[in-house]
């Protein structure tokens, strides 16, 4: 399982630089649903990271099914995040929690 990273250069330069391959930059709101979908649909994507303020800009439908994702599992990084937390997010894709 792979790790991708989708936002702009600024957001996904930490990620290239800790060794991370799959990051892709969305500038704009359409270049970020396109990378979004064709990363939902990557089998060997196991967690898709994006930044918090980056969700907010995706159509409604498209949030929904990325706050629903198990496999990939999204994590938001940055501000308050709707949705589930990472613990929930977690439990949801290993099937245990771990913070017991």
């Amino acid at each position: 399982m792979e790790i991708a990273v989708i936002g702009k250069d600024e957001f996904i330069l930490g990620f290239r630089l800790a060794g991370i391959h799959k990051t892709y930059a969305a500038e704009t709101p359409e270049k970020l649903t396109e990378a979004i979908t064709r990363t939902l649909e990557d089998p060997n994507v196991g967690i898709l990271v994006l930044q918090s303020t980056d969700m907010e800009q995706v159509p409604r439908k498209l949030q929904v099914a990325l706050e629903n994702s198990v496999k990939p599992t999204v994590i938001s990084i940055g501000g308050e995040t709707g949705g589930l937390s990472l613990r929930e997010r977690i439990k949801r894709s290993v099937g245990v929690d771990l913070w017991k």
